[in-house]
């Protein structure tokens, strides 16, 4: 934008220049603090969210033929001491 006077195209032209300055700052520090979550993220031994949800899914199964198992262990110790009743008698 250019105008007569002088000075406020200097303006102008100052004001675009912080902004394009700023915008690369910010660019910057988003940068170094990603870089350092990254770094601290690593150190701290964290999971990718991909393999927490397998190994959610590994226990989340476990438990279900846990449960399983014990519902026919129940059965059969019924059955059991049925048989055992019977044979008693």
């Amino acid at each position: 934008m250019q105008t007569d006077n002088p000075i406020i195209d200097d303006i102008a032209k100052l004001a675009s220049g912080a902004a394009g300055t700023l915008h690369g700052m910010r660019q910057e520090i988003e940068a170094t603090v990603k870089a350092r979550i990254e770094r601290l993220a690593g150190s701290m031994d964290l999971v990718p969210r991909e393999e927490f949800e397998v190994v959610r899914a590994m226990a989340q199964k476990a438990r279900e033929e846990n449960e399983a198992l014990i519902a026919r262990v129940d059965a059969l110790e019924k059955k059991l001491k049925a048989k055992a009743g019977k044979s008693a008698s």
